[in-house]
């Protein structure tokens, strides 16, 4: 897939790493903007099964 994306770009060798690295920061930006703001409320990470009673024994 990545020699896909390498040979349709366009320019040479310095272009093309740069045009890749702008896709990569577009990548990320739309995930953090976008997907994982959308997907957050869908995975369980509030769902805690640690109580505080465990929680204070686990120190001595």
């Amino acid at each position: 897939m990545y020699g896909w994306i390498w040979r349709h770009l366009p320019g040479n060798a310095w272009l093309r790493g740069f045009i890749s690295l702008v896709l990569a920061l577009a990548v990320v930006y739309v995930l953090f903007q976008y997907v994982f703001p959308w997907a957050e409320p869908l995975l369980p990470f509030g769902d805690v099964t640690v109580d505080g009673a465990a929680a204070t024994g686990a120190g001595r």
